[in-house]
């Protein structure tokens, strides 16, 4: 299991504006080069997005599905991977002062990185959840940064 957080300066309510705006899932998670509506109204219980994961020469498509959502405070996903399986990922958010703790709980489901999971492959995890979370900061904040402008 990887579990990661990060204190994000925007309320829990900006920061789940992000996570339910489907079409910016590629502003925050590391990997997809481009994201799709699937199935539903995300990120609606059952809901989906197809995506495109380009590894060299070979593009994978993968399909992530709501499996949890609780607004503005929880969004459970599973992240299907052809061949390599599935994963849970967890995001909660907490308030803290005038930002939110995200905490990040990610985990193989299916599949071959459920059969061969270990600590290796949570210390990658790490590292792709700290890229995530702080792209996951980025968006919020650059946004509250602009309607600061505005306002």
């Amino acid at each position: 299991m990887a579990i990661r957080h990060r204190l994000v300066g925007g309320a829990p309510e900006e920061v789940w504006a992000v996570l339910a705006d489907g079409t910016r899932y590629g502003d925050w998670v590391v990997g997809p080069s481009s994201s799709r509506h699937g199935e539903g109204d995300w990120p609606a219980v059952g809901s989906s997005l197809e995506y495109t994961v380009p590894l060299g020469p070979v593009k994978l498509t993968g399909e992530t599905i709501v499996r949890i959502c609780r607004p503005p405070l929880q969004l459970e996903l599973e992240a299907f991977s052809g061949w390599l399986g599935s994963a849970r990922i967890a995001i909660e958010l907490r308030p803290w002062g005038a930002g939110t703790l995200v905490i990040v709980d990610e985990h193989p489901l299916r599949g071959p990185g459920g059969l061969f999971h270990n600590a290796a492959f949570d210390a990658l995890l790490q590292v792709r959840h700290r890229s995530m979370l702080s792209r996951l900061a980025e968006a919020v904040e650059s946004h509250g940064a602009r309607k600061g402008e505005e306002g």
